[in-house]
């Protein structure tokens, strides 16, 4: 089964986007099919920049095919990961043998590949390979990012990053076409890797616009942590945290009892400085305990005194309500995506929704058609206010558009 959906821009002069699927038994001849879709889609001209997700399903054909991958998907950069399940167009395969090659002509833009790995030091980790080398950095700087969970710790990565670029926005996600160390293949041109991560910084004349769905709503009202200790919430707005919540439980209906029993999150805020919370304003933990002796609440992340929070739930209704909401949000700013790549968790797709092919239809229904291609990955990157995080149950979607103006160099690579 193939597909191809090139994106709006019938000129030759603007940024253009394309993708192919194919579910062919053969991982060569999955890749073939899916890559003469994908040039057919796009339209004469190189691609700048080429992102292939393979499904795990390909198995032992995996390593050898991938090692030639920057000779079977030409492109100025070449990006790829392996996969437990991959998602291309409006569809999601889950499972079974599936290929998607995602292509991009990016005229005016910066496509700067970087390959990076961490390393422990007697003074402690190290980040081999960032910066990347070559150039200044360009105007509207983005960085995608493929990592293996394994052996790349992406908190402490994104915390470096702050250091040295604060405010870049950062997209992507962990790997998971393996269970266990160097069980995962990374490509960046005509290299692999079976640990590290893989990205290209990519700015100029076209911008990274991030939309991140953690699948949750807030329920009760938001409240400030009066005091904490590490990861547990002692007291809410003066009183005992379990007390609060004891509070808000009885006031809520069956069904929110039932999400509350079985979905609990805290979202604290992403930044304090707002009179108003909305959606996207929280970043999402999950509840792992109380104690109803001592009326705390432990919940998945370090918190401080003086944050705010919200208690959330999380289920199929609320996840699509959700990235309805900030998709929706997108188009009605203005917002014209000529293509995106989708990094969604693999504890979404069926195994949340009762109907296949959920995020990526949801794309398409509000914003597209789009290109769209990407895989259900093992944590997902994506900024929360202008801080970026490591996720889970979530879809980080990096949808790219064009920047006006021009830019002194077409498809450079920095």
């Amino acid at each position: 089964m193939t597909q191809t959906a090139p994106s709006g821009d019938g000129g030759s002069g603007g940024p253009r986007c394309s993708v192919g699927t194919s579910t062919e038994a053969r991982l060569d001849a999955a890749l073939a099919r899916a890559t003469a879709d994908a040039t057919a889609g796009l339209g004469t001209g190189p691609a700048d920049l080429a992102v292939v997700f393979v499904s795990a399903a390909y198995g032992p054909e995996i390593r050898p095919v991938l090692e030639d991958l920057a000779d079977r998907v030409r492109a100025r950069v070449v990006l790829g990961t392996t996969a437990e399940s991959v998602l291309g167009g409006a569809e999601e395969f889950e499972g079974g043998p599936a290929v998607a090659v995602w292509l991009a002509r990016l005229p005016g833009a910066t496509v700067q590949p970087l390959s990076l790995e961490y390393t422990q030091t007697p003074d402690g980790g190290m980040f081999a390979g960032w910066p990347p080398e070559g150039g200044s950095w360009p105007s509207n700087a983005s960085l995608l990012l493929l990592a293996d969970p394994f052996s790349f710790p992406v908190d402490g990565f994104v915390r470096r990053v702050e250091e040295d670029h604060p405010g870049l926005v950062v997209v992507g996600g962990m790997a998971s076409g393996g269970m266990e160390p160097g069980s995962n293949t990374l490509v960046i041109d005509s290299r692999t890797y079976d640990s590290g991560a893989v990205g290209a910084v990519i700015g100029g004349a076209v911008r990274i616009r991030p939309v991140v769905s953690q699948g949750c709503r807030p329920i009760g009202r938001p409240l400030v942590i009066t005091r904490a200790e590490e990861n547990v919430i002692i007291e809410l707005g003066g009183r005992p945290a379990l007390e609060r919540l004891q509070e808000l439980f009885g006031a809520l209906d069956e069904t929110d009892r039932r999400l509350v029993r079985t979905s609990l999150h805290v979202g604290r805020a992403a930044t304090e400085y707002r009179d108003r919370f909305a959606r996207g304003d929280f970043l999402v933990r999950n509840v792992v305990g109380a104690d109803p002796e001592s009326g705390v609440i432990a919940v998945g992340d370090l918190v401080r005194t003086g944050q705010t929070m919200q208690f959330h739930v999380r289920d199929a209704a609320s996840a699509d309500d959700d990235l309805r909401i900030l998709l929706t949000r997108q188009r009605d700013a203005g917002t014209s995506p000529v293509g995106a790549l989708v990094f969604t968790c693999n504890g979404r797709g069926t195994r949340l929704f009762d109907e296949p092919s959920h995020d990526a239809r949801c794309l398409q229904d509000c914003l597209g058609p789009v290109p769209a291609a990407g895989f259900f990955a093992q944590g997902e990157i994506g900024p929360i206010g202008d801080r970026t995080f490591l996720h889970g149950f979530t879809a980080s979607i990096a949808l790219f558009e064009p920047v006006d103006g021009d830019a002194e160099h077409s498809g450079e690579r920095g």
